[in-house]
């Protein structure tokens, strides 16, 4: 990314939105790694309107109009359901404050893409699991994101990272990451790429089951950590579901699997101790359980008999991706420290080993549950 904008150049980007005020002041906000993030607070009369403001980050996202059309379409959708059950548009959804041209997005100058939304106050994000009841808030509120969107045309949707999850394609990058060899890491690591390289066959199910028309393709969120959610205050409650740029056609199955791998596990993400790793098959059914609730009855029966799948594949497929960026050199996921990528591969390929150890007590939670 480049430098950080002058609080003057903000507030030029800033007054190209349709906002309540003036901007007053404009600060970092969050810890996101993905794009830029400011909070924006406005001034009319005495009166304060605070906002988020974020410049999209062009080098992971290549297409912003096509990822803002989508994050604006589906908005507008779910504000319109929200709105006819009672609920509340402006603190359950997220909105896309227009430029003054009418635009989901503004590029200045130096082709940097911003969007404005109106801040939802009042609210907390987590940054790990810290009850089974947050778990199963989290699992709720994006079992509802699944049931909100079952009727929406996902097909209409634009991939904004093509074959994001598609576990084949994520394979075959895998495999020319291992063949090319470019740093001269694969002898270090040949028990790992065996045990990636041995459950190829796996990688093919979900993708053959949808090209068949077995499974429906879905809105997927597919970023289906705990930190997406933004939870109320005074109720301690799930309240709305955020970052949407990865939104995008795909599988039930991968939001759920994706919760599994971040949440159910026992240790850290790049934990060393491959001992603290393992699958939590008390938190397996706590978020199975919310996850059905908040589906309402959306899922077909092949989707809820494929959630240990679901649970595998993103575990594994966040795996292989690991273990190549390693392989090539570190170059996507960012380290902080000397094999930091082969850690978290490590503890993917293990949590993945430990679900299959615990298949069927898997499959039985789903039966029980269903």
């Amino acid at each position: 990314m480049s430098q950080s904008p002058s609080f003057e150049n903000l507030e030029t980007v800033a007054a190209a939105f349709c906002m309540e005020g003036a901007p007053k002041e404009i600060t970092p906000y969050g810890n996101g790694h993905i794009n830029d993030t400011y909070l924006l607070v406005c001034e009319d009369g005495g009166t304060e309107k605070k906002y988020i403001l974020q410049r999209m980050n062009r080098s992971i996202f290549k297409n912003p109009a096509a990822l803002m059309e989508n994050v604006a379409n589906v908005t507008a959708y779910l504000r319109r359901l929200i709105s006819e059950k009672g609920g509340d548009p402006d603190r359950e959804t997220l909105q896309v404050v227009k430029t003054k041209s009418g635009e989901n997005y503004l590029e200045d100058n130096y082709h940097n893409c911003w969007r404005v939304f109106p801040f939802i106050d009042h609210t907390f994000c987590l940054e790990k699991v810290e009850n089974a009841g947050d778990f199963y808030d989290c699992a709720v509120a994006f079992g509802n994101f699944q049931q909100q969107l079952a009727s929406y045309p996902a097909h209409t949707l634009h991939e904004t990272i093509p074959l994001f999850h598609h576990t084949p394609s994520r394979f075959r990058d895998f495999k020319k990451a291992v063949d090319e060899d470019s740093m001269g890491r694969a002898s270090m690591v040949q028990e790992e790429i065996n045990f990636a390289l041995s459950r190829e066959p796996d990688t093919r199910v979900l993708t053959d089951l949808l090209e068949k028309g077995e499974l429906p393709l879905r809105v997927t969120h597919n970023d289906t950590k705990l930190n997406n959610i933004l939870f109320d205050v005074s109720t301690r409650k799930a309240l709305c579901i955020i970052d949407l740029d990865t939104v995008m056609p795909g599988l039930s199955l991968y939001d759920f699997g994706d919760s599994i791998r971040t949440g159910a596990s026992t240790g850290a993400e790049d934990e060393p101790d491959l001992s603290k790793v393992e699958l939590d098959l008390s938190l397996f059914e706590t978020f199975t359980k919310g996850f059905l609730k908040g589906c309402g009855g959306s899922l077909t029966p092949l989707e809820i008999k494929l959630l240990p799948m679901g649970a595998k594949l993103m575990t594994y497929e966040c795996g292989i991706r690991f273990l190549a960026d390693f392989l090539v050199g570190d170059t996507y996921f960012k380290i902080h420290r000397e094999n930091q990528n082969l850690d978290r591969a490590r503890t993917q390929f293990k949590l993945v080993a430990d679900m299959e150890k615990k298949w069927e007590d898997m499959e039985e939670i789903i039966r029980r549950l269903s």
